[in-house]
């Protein structure tokens, strides 16, 4: 076997990384003694390796992406894997060796990430055993079906990540029974039927986020937030956003929290006959909530008797990997392409949050029906995930910029449809839940609202991500999550080095929660809406079902 000398090849490889030409983008150079140090190490350990390869010895790979038979039982495959492993260690190291700013650092981070994960030998069909091994045993079929399913994704749009034959709006997703009491142009208002012989009085207005579909709270009913919250007792409302299209492509911030929130708010007053409501935000829903309560403040109004804000931000001084996303070059871009008017495409939104988990949003996918030719199971979680919804550009602009970019709305200084916004005069109880791994809503950024809020408040941490952690039911008694009562916890590292870690789901603290600030117990109306605001149709209604162009 004639191979060439390891520490020339290795040595020639470094010299042509990737990196270069990234550190010439930004400005930024390496310090010559990590970097020296870091050669040496790599060329210790690749030369480690290549012998191993000589010696006919197959390297330990402990990533799950190489643990199979197929990959383990081939030396050439597994050397291919830790080769690529030891590259990436490499790259991932470099990033510590850059003389840069924080946000640099942070972008160079990500690109390298971005570039490790999309160069592993997992996704190429010469390089995967796995694929390769049912190439074989198939005939050929398993690369004619994946060329299929790539195909089919072309004409869709995206990566299938669930079987989508296998749900529908409406018939096995969203079926929670309600009725739609009002609709404009921005939202439906639907009014869940109750299932309980008394309700709490105080009725649950529910905010979900305008990026995504509201049916993320009411997937199927083993799994629903929104069935949850009917069978504890309470007479449960939900904004049902629309998809925007061109008639909405001058639609606003203001529009969201004037248009959208707060005339939600006075149906839901008229209809239940109380003035005050539990007030509930997910997401950009609950900053969206925040935002049209801290307004209705400034108007002399407190509506909320009480505030749940899930994985939410209100101060925007970390947003964790989204900084990425946000600078001034990028979000005057936006501004000069959309805040005159037009639709930010939820496709894009999509591949944004698609990138910040590759490997299990995008590679798993190209390796399990392109080069193996499965087709995706039916998971209703990653069905949701590819619904996708549009933006109008003004709103998403001004939210871009006063939040992500420049943080305006915790000082107290921003004006949103006519009105100063303050949060902390709210004046309710408020539950902040946040997720310990979310990537989106880093859990210590939605523990910091505890600072600008000044009602009572009570913070719970869920096991899990963005999403995972929230759709969480007691049903399925997984995961765990943590509480801190104390009261004596200024931080969050404070926080959790005084919580305690309790086994299941998080939702029956939630639903105490309510309870507590629920009022007396009443018997439900017997039907949905009041002479003004009569049915329209049966829930989930229309507007949910609208796909994004």
């Amino acid at each position: 076997m004639n191979l060439p000398d390891p520490q020339a090849f290795a040595t020639a490889w470094m010299q042509s990384n990737p990196m270069a030409a990234m550190m010439q983008d930004v400005g930024a150079h390496i310090k010559p003694e990590a970097m020296e140090e870091l050669k040496n190490a790599y060329l210790r350990d690749f030369g480690a390796l290549w012998q191993d390869l000589l010696a006919g010895k197959t390297p330990a790979v402990s990533d799950r992406r190489f643990s199979s038979a197929a990959w383990q039982g081939n030396p050439m495959s597994a050397f291919n894997a830790a080769a690529y492993l030891l590259n990436a260690k490499f790259l991932t190291a470099m990033v510590d060796t850059v003389e840069a700013t924080p946000q640099q650092k942070q972008k160079i981070r990500f690109a390298v990430q971005q570039l490790v994960d999309a160069m592993s030998p997992a996704n190429f069909l010469a390089t995967n055993p796995e694929a390769q091994q049912k190439l074989i045993e198939t005939k050929g079929e398993s690369l004619t079906r994946g060329l299929a399913n790539m195909l089919g994704d072309l004409h869709k749009g995206h990566i299938s990540l669930s079987d989508e034959s296998a749900f529908e709006v409406g018939r096995n997703l969203a079926i929670s029974e309600g009725t739609v009491v009002y609709e404009n142009p921005l939202f439906q208002l639907i009014q869940y039927t109750p299932k309980t012989a008394t309700v709490n009085q105080t009725p649950l207005l529910m905010v979900p986020p305008c990026i995504n579909k509201f049916y993320i709270l009411d997937l199927q009913p083993e799994n629903s937030l929104v069935k949850y919250a009917v069978e504890q007792g309470n007479t449960v409302f939900l904004v049902s956003w629309a998809n925007p299209d061109q008639s909405l492509a001058q639609t606003t911030w203001d529009d969201y929290v004037d248009k959208g929130v707060i005339q939600a708010i006075r149906v839901v007053q008229e209809i239940s006959g109380e003035q005050q409501l539990n007030m509930f935000g997910f997401c950009v829903g609950g900053t969206i909530v925040a935002t049209a309560l801290a307004v209705l403040a400034a108007r002399g109004e407190q509506v909320a008797n009480s505030l749940t804000l899930l994985t939410t931000f209100l101060d925007f001084r970390d947003t964790g990997v989204l900084d990425v996303f946000v600078d001034e070059t990028q979000v005057s871009l936006r501004e000069q392409q959309l805040k005159g008017g037009g639709l930010m495409p939820g496709r894009d939104l999509a591949t944004t949050f698609s990138s910040l988990r590759p490997n299990d949003l995008v590679w798993n996918y190209v390796q399990s029906n392109y080069l193996k030719g499965n087709d995706p199971a039916a998971f209703d979680l990653l069905y949701w995930n590819s619904d996708s919804t549009n933006l109008p550009g003004p709103m998403f602009c001004w939210y871009l910029r006063n939040t992500y970019l420049e943080n305006k709305l915790k000082d107290g200084k921003l004006k949103v449809a006519g009105e100063t916004v303050d949060l902390r005069a709210i004046d309710a109880p408020a539950f902040v839940y946040g997720s310990r791994e979310d990537h989106i809503v880093p859990w210590p950024s939605a523990f910091d609202s505890l600072a600008i809020l000044s009602g009572p408040t009570r913070f719970v941490l869920g096991a899990s991500g963005h999403i995972a952690g929230v759709i969480n039911s007691p049903a399925k008694n997984k995961r765990s999550y943590w509480t801190n009562d104390s009261g004596k916890a200024n931080t969050a590292d404070a926080w959790f080095a005084g919580a305690a870690e309790h086994p299941g789901s998080w939702w029956p603290e939630w639903a105490a929660f309510l309870n507590e600030n629920g009022g007396k117990k009443v018997k439900p109306k017997s039907k949905p809406g009041n002479a003004k605001y009569k049915p329209i149709e049966a829930a989930p209604g229309r507007y949910v079902k609208v796909k994004a162009d």
